[in-house]
C-alpha cells in the first residue's frame, strides 16, 4: 500500500510539473492564455472547409498532434458509431443491418 501512495505522488508530482511547463508555455508575462482558441482549432480540423469538423477530420487532427494512438480505442469506436454502427439499442440492429445490404 505504501508503494501504491508513493507511486501515486511521483506520478501526480511529474504531472504537475509538465502542467506547469505547459502553462508557462500557453501563457504570456501576464498568465494570460495565449494557446489557439476552440475556433482555430476547429478551423485547423476543418479541412474540406464546410464549416465543421467531423469524427474522421477530428481523427486525423488528433493523431498529427499526439501520434496514431492516442486514444485510438476511444477514436474507433466514435468513428464506428458516427458511420452508423454499434447503436446499443437491440432494435435497431436490424435498422443497420437492412440499410448496408
Amino acid at each position: 500500500m505504501t508503494k501504491l501512495i508513493i507511486t501515486a505522488c511521483l506520478l501526480f508530482c511529474a504531472n504537475a510539473s509538465i502542467a506547469e511547463d505547459i502553462l508557462d508555455y500557453l501563457t504570456d508575462k501576464d498568465g494570460k492564455y495565449t494557446g489557439p482558441t476552440v475556433e482555430q482549432n476547429v478551423a485547423a480540423m476543418d479541412t474540406d472547409k464546410n464549416g465543421f469538423a467531423d469524427v474522421l477530420e477530428v481523427r486525423a487532427f488528433l493523431v498529427l498532434k499526439h501520434g496514431k494512438d492516442y486514444q485510438k480505442a476511444l477514436l474507433d469506436r466514435w468513428e464506428v458509431r458516427a458511420m452508423g454502427g454499434g447503436c446499443p439499442i437491440p432494435f435497431a440492429k436490424e435498422f443497420v443491418s437492412e440499410s448496408v445490404n
